[in-house]
């Protein structure tokens, strides 16, 4: 799947690409759409916070963070045992798991308050009154939702895509 994003200028024009792209099967779930407070996104497919956050980045760094320090602890508690303690292998898988844990669960909180990096090049224009609309589509049909889009909305700026979609949202 790749991620296309689209600037229109109006819920209008936008309500008729979801329309447009409903109709080529592309489904509900994979339409989003992000607008400043004052636009009313009323029958539009509103962008959640996977969409909107850093959340997805920030899980995989803090999981793998985590893990890693919880695999160091668990090599350094299986070299120096605390108080004559006998440590095996099993202290180092659970000790990598729970760090993981706790990097995800940490890190998650962070990013869910973070922007988007991906958004960041769209923030003026939707101060700005603009709507954006980012579809997710496999790459087989990628050329063919473009030239749908552009045929029937030639004002709506094709603003690129990502090289994929991650596997969240």
């Amino acid at each position: 799947m790749r991620r296309l994003y689209y600037l229109v200028s109006d819920t209008g024009s936008a309500k008729a690409i979801v329309e447009d792209l409903l109709r080529a099967r592309i489904t509900w779930r994979h339409i989003h759409v992000l607008a400043n407070h004052s636009v009313t996104l009323d029958a539009l497919p509103e962008a959640s916070l996977l969409q909107t956050s850093d959340v997805v980045a920030a899980l995989a760094r803090g999981t793998a963070l985590g893990g890693a320090a919880g695999a160091l602890a668990g090599l350094v508690a299986l070299a120096f045992p605390p108080a004559q303690l006998v440590i095996a292998g099993g202290a180092v898988v659970a000790l990598t798991l729970a760090g993981a844990g706790f990097g995800a669960w940490t890190a998650t909180m962070i990013g869910v308050d973070e922007p988007s990096r991906r958004l960041e090049r769209f923030q003026e224009a939707i101060k700005a009154g603009q709507l954006l609309l980012m579809v997710d589509v496999p790459q087989a049909r990628e050329e063919e939702i473009q030239q749908m889009v552009h045929e029937h909305f030639p004002r709506a700026d094709v603003e690129g895509a990502e090289p994929k979609t991650p596997i969240f949202p």
